[in-house]
């Protein structure tokens, strides 16, 4: 780094840092809310998980009388029947009007079909939309499917037939998911709220270091001093970069002290997402702040005020967000050509780290080398651009 950009990275910093507002929107709404939001839905998703498994289910039930055999084996199973009497209409709107969770229906032909050794038909009323009850309508479906193979064992042993009759395959699962990997499904998103942490750290910065210094007018006279123009842009997008580099380094500091407090062990699973993993994390992320920043500083320096800058930058930032998202949502796996596609490279690196995967050394070159020399194709075309005449304009 010349002295000329050390200067003006160090102006940039410094103007940056005295102005309050900033500072409190980018460090906070980007560092700490994200963390604590993320840390509060999950704390409360995973208590209502293990409430619903440990809790009795509570189950409303109409015509409980013709069915003494099956109330009984739903009281075993931790079961508590509240008996009412409705039809199938009037359950399903009570269910939809919240003012019964699950209903029961035993219609008045259960025992006599029966007894003919037909099927016999049952009524489960739930509100499948309903995140609360989704649960215990679960449960219930289970219990139900597992009393109807009961009988349906029984009704062979009646007359005769081995039960294995209507088991001719036994599926055993051997399940090799660890802990930490059952949690990287759990926190998927934490490498999508690190991104946006470091967009938004550095998206104040290069808007008023380009298109803030257009609109104040300020422009002119900092391109009359003795600093190249080359110096003069990369000086401010180094200022950029740093503050998306603290950025993303408090987000998961901030990630890992919240993970310590949501009871993941209550559901199997452990973040693996100690001091190792942040470092580890963080230096797979910095390869995308050089993109990031340069990306960040040619759109704005397209622009002629900060409110155009904030609206353009808005949109365009969704770019490398989006490929995360496809990720999360399709499951995507870690390849070497996936490793071309920034953003999602160092998402797929990250979530292996905090599964506990090893990551081939191929992937990490492959992902910093194409990440680093987009970054650096941004940089010299803001270069070019700031060397033309049209920029005052």
């Amino acid at each position: 780094m010349s002295r000329s950009t050390a200067i003006v990275f160090a102006k940039e910093v410094l103007e940056n840092i005295r102005d309050r507002r900033v500072i409190f929107s980018a460090f906070f709404f980007g560092v700490l809310l994200a963390p604590v939001i993320f840390a509060l839905s999950t704390t409360m998703t995973s208590k209502r998980i293990v409430q619903t498994q440990d809790e009795p289910l509570k189950l409303s039930v109409s015509g409980e009388s013709r069915a003494p055999n099956l109330l009984a084996f739903l009281h075993e199973n931790g079961v508590q029947a509240t008996a009412v009497e409705m039809t199938a209409d009037q359950a399903m709107q009570a269910v939809r009007t919240d003012q019964q969770e699950i209903v029961l229906i035993i219609p008045e032909d259960y025992g006599e079909k029966l007894r003919d050794g037909k099927s016999a038909p049952l009524e489960l009323v739930v509100d499948s939309a309903n995140s609360q009850t989704a649960g215990s309508a679960d449960r219930a479906r289970r219990l139900l499917e597992g009393y109807g193979r009961q009988l349906a064992v029984l009704r062979l042993v009646v007359r005769g037939i081995s039960p294995e009759v209507i088991r001719p395959i036994e599926v055993y699962t051997l399940d090799v998911a660890t802990p930490a990997g059952r949690a990287a499904l759990f926190l998927g998103m934490l490498t999508y709220f690190c991104f946006m942490s470091m967009l938004v750290g550095g998206f104040y910065l290069a808007i008023d270091t380009t298109a803030g210094e257009r609109e104040r007018g300020s422009l002119e006279s900092l391109l009359a001093m003795p600093v190249s123009r080359a110096e003069l842009i990369v000086g401010k997008m180094l200022a950029t970069a740093a503050f998306m580099a603290v950025s993303l380094l408090l987000t998961l500091i901030a990630f890992g002290v919240v993970l310590r407090f949501i009871p993941l062990e209550m559901l199997g699973m452990s973040a693996n997402f100690g001091w190792k993993v942040i470092a580890g994390v963080f230096g797979v992320m910095l390869a995308f702040v050089p993109l990031g920043a340069a990306l960040m500083t040619v759109v704005a320096s397209f622009t002629r005020s900060n409110r155009e800058a904030q609206s353009w930058l808005s949109v365009v930032l969704f770019i490398p967000l989006a490929p995360i998202l496809f990720a999360l949502i399709n499951g995507t796996k870690a390849t070497v050509t996936l490793m071309l596609v920034p953003s999602l490279s160092q998402h797929l690196l990250a979530t292996n780290l905090i599964r506990g995967d090893a990551i081939p050394w191929l992937h990490v070159v492959v992902s910093a080398g194409t990440t680093l020399v987009l970054g650096a194709l941004l940089t010299w075309l803001a270069i070019r651009f700031y060397r033309r005449e049209a920029i005052l304009g």
